[in-house]
């Protein structure tokens, strides 16, 4: 095969290959929280947020997904409210 060819099938692998593991939907996430209840079960299942507010003894866990992006509300250690948003829009 020569050069040129060769270096562009590895581009398109490549970038095939990055669409399919890209960012998770907020479906994703929303399946892979499912059943947690505490701050330790929800980092286990989708690791650390991008994003953490917090305000008192309440906590915003943000994460972004490729559809928009998902906030748990924590009290404590506890895991009370999950909401989704769209993308944000840029200026």
């Amino acid at each position: 095969m020569k050069r040129p060819a060769w270096t562009a099938a590895v581009i398109v692998l490549t970038l095939l290959f990055g669409a399919a593991c890209g960012s998770p939907t907020k479906e994703d996430l929303l399946e892979k929280a499912r059943n947690v209840s505490t701050r330790a079960e929800l980092e286990k299942a989708l690791g650390k947020p991008q994003d953490i507010g917090k305000l008192g003894p309440l906590e915003t866990w943000t994460y972004k997904a490729s559809n928009g992006e998902v906030v748990f509300l924590l009290v404590g250690e506890k895991v009370t409210l999950q909401a989704t948003g769209a993308p944000e829009k840029k200026p």
